[in-house]
């Protein structure tokens, strides 16, 4: 049996953790370059050493609200006390001009939808792998050196997770940084995956480096569950521990599928924190 596998089934055969109490939330500053970013911090209550976890969110506008007219998928207080009643310090970081960081920089929809009206897909995609490697990236490594100053974490138990764009970018930060423990993928470029051969590209290349172990989680009617499933394969094929699981479709729709992290808590939470607990609390 392959060491991929027996972490596997070590993982599958985890207990859900105990529940803490959780501590009110704080909003901090992080400095990024020149920035100066907002965060939401949630910690359970008591002295730590904790866990801890950066989440990325996705792709968004200075509105909060796209073209097509859909709102930006932005809810820390849904997301922040589940991590913190498991245990875990949850920092979720507004990047470049989103949100509570609105007017630190341009966003990062924004700057995609204005080069996709003005030169087209391709010109789009090639953005869009600027931003994960270099802007938005530079956030979310500035939101781990936060994390890791933080008196009541634990610098050497700390993960990542993220939603859509901010998947795509929770995989390039665990290429990059051999220090995290875990990554949680939700929903990872479920929309341009299918749009962008170089995102595709990019994505595989960053598998075939990851040490830490992954969980991809897409809803089945998820824009593409493609990334999740792919990205498993080629981790499978490099030897990397991982998994894959592609839950009951949510809502009507594929924007419902996408936004699965957030209206199906009760699906995920324990599969999450099963997956994580054995990497992390030790």
């Amino acid at each position: 049996m392959t060491p991929v596998l027996l972490i596997l089934i070590a993982l599958a055969g985890t207990s859900k953790g105990a529940q803490f109490s959780v501590a009110p939330p704080e909003t901090v500053t992080v400095k990024s370059d020149s920035l100066a970013l907002r965060a939401v911090l949630y910690r359970p209550s008591g002295r730590g050493p904790f866990p801890g976890v950066l989440f990325s969110h996705g792709s968004g506008h200075a509105s909060g609200v796209g073209a097509d007219g859909l709102a930006d998928q932005r809810h820390p207080e849904l997301l922040g006390p589940v991590f913190a009643r498991h245990g875990y310090a949850f920092l979720y970081l507004y990047r470049r001009g989103e949100g509570l960081s609105r007017g630190q920089g341009e966003a990062a929809a924004d700057i995609m939808d204005k080069e996709l009206a003005e030169h087209g897909q391709t010109a789009r995609n090639a953005v869009q792998i600027r931003l994960l490697d270099d802007g938005d990236q530079s956030d979310a490594v500035a939101g781990l050196a936060f994390l890791r100053t933080l008196p009541d974490v634990d610098p050497r138990r700390i993960a990542v997770a993220g939603h859509s764009f901010g998947g795509s970018l929770t995989l390039l930060l665990a290429a990059r940084d051999t220090s995290l423990r875990a990554a949680v993928l939700f929903s990872g470029s479920g929309l341009s995956w299918d749009r962008s051969s170089e995102l595709r590209a990019r994505l595989r290349a960053a598998a075939d480096n990851v040490h830490a172990p992954v969980f991809f989680i897409h809803a089945a009617n998820d824009f593409s569950t493609a990334p999740g499933e792919s990205l498993g394969v080629e981790m499978g094929r490099a030897g990397r521990p991982h998994r894959v699981k592609i839950y009951p479709a949510v809502g009507h729709t594929p924007a419902d599928g996408h936004d699965f992290i957030h209206l199906a808590i009760a699906s995920w939470e324990s599969d999450v924190f099963d997956f994580l607990d054995p990497l992390m609390k030790k």
